[in-house]
């Protein structure tokens, strides 16, 4: 009953002062209508682009949508942002106060926002009161991302390139090597194919020969088969490596083939699924909400002094 009471004074109150409560709210809402416009606020429009990472690779064990949301965070890409587009000029950065990096760098974070979306892509937003270069500057952060990472990529794949055409010179020197081994053996010992030679050794040795006749030339065989009991280890052990360091050899090829092929491919590594556009309608202010939260502001701070007022006025008559 209490409370019942208490209610029905205070709807007692408020009706007393209505009409002062229904002026200061008009006049509230016409007054914030007015100051919230253009002429004092200057609006500002949003241009944004939703994208997804693509062609990078992890360098973590991060998401590539959170490496790419580290990237376009960087240092690197806001520095970039700040000469191409003159932010210092452009945000009117006194640049002879102590402080005015620390300011310059707030107004971006202000106006640029990039963040990682519910569906794992990068949302990028940026607000300006040119509508044209809100758009320009969303592109701009697209374009020196890939950039960035087209430079990384770079660095990997020349480092890559290098290190395979080193093994490739390595490699051909063996190969080299070995075949001049191989060649000295032909030369000063007459031995080219072991499997081969042994059956001609054979064949010299029962008296045939393939085409089932003429003369065997006996000392021939015996130099042969000497030289094969000599060198023919030797044969057989760089004919192997010789066929090992061959195939060896092509799969470093193929693996060059492959990293130059990359290395010198263009590509872009984000897929734009949103791209920017130029804003028709302005971002900020919400002239609804100014108008309301000032309106709510003034009733609420109104009713408290009006209970000031009658909670006095009861006091003085009461005593």
């Amino acid at each position: 009953m209490e409370n019942y009471f208490r209610n029905i004074k205070l709807i007692e109150i408020l009706t007393k002062w209505k009409w002062h409560l229904i002026i200061l709210v008009v006049a509230t809402i016409v007054l914030s209508g007015i100051f919230s416009g253009p002429s004092f606020i200057k609006p500002r429009y949003k241009s944004s682009a939703v994208l997804y990472p693509s062609n990078i690779r992890e360098y973590s064990d991060e998401s590539l949508t959170e490496q790419m949301l580290q990237i376009m965070q960087s240092t690197d890409i806001r520095d970039s942002l700040i000469q191409e587009f003159n932010l210092i000029e452009h945000y009117k950065i006194d640049t002879t106060k102590k402080y005015w990096r620390s300011n310059l760098y707030w107004n971006y974070s202000r106006n640029v926002k990039i963040n990682k979306t519910q569906y794992e892509a990068v949302l990028i937003e940026v607000f300006d009161f040119d509508p044209y270069q809100a758009r320009d500057m969303v592109n701009a952060i697209i374009n020196i991302y890939n950039h960035k990472i087209a430079s990384l990529h770079n660095e990997k794949f020349n480092e890559v390139v290098a290190m395979y055409e080193r093994y490739l010179v390595r490699k051909s020197h063996e190969l080299d090597s070995l075949k001049a081994l191989l060649r000295d053996l032909g030369v000063n010992y007459n031995l080219l194919d072991y499997s081969f030679q042994t059956q001609q050794v054979v064949k010299g040795y029962l008296g045939t020969t393939d085409n089932g006749g003429g003369r065997i030339n006996s000392n021939e065989v015996q130099r042969i088969r000497k030289n094969m009991e000599e060198k023919g280890g030797d044969l057989i052990m760089l004919q192997e490596l010789i066929r090992q360091e061959a195939a060896n050899y092509a799969v470093i090829k193929r693996d060059y083939d492959r990293a130059y092929m990359d290395h010198d491919r263009r590509f872009t590594y984000s897929n734009i699924i949103s791209a920017p556009q130029v804003p028709d309608k302005k971002a900020t202010p919400v002239r609804w909400i100014i108008v309301l939260v000032s309106t709510l502001s003034v009733l609420l701070l109104s009713i408290l002094v009006i209970g000031i007022i009658e909670n006095t006025r009861l006091k003085k008559e009461n005593v």
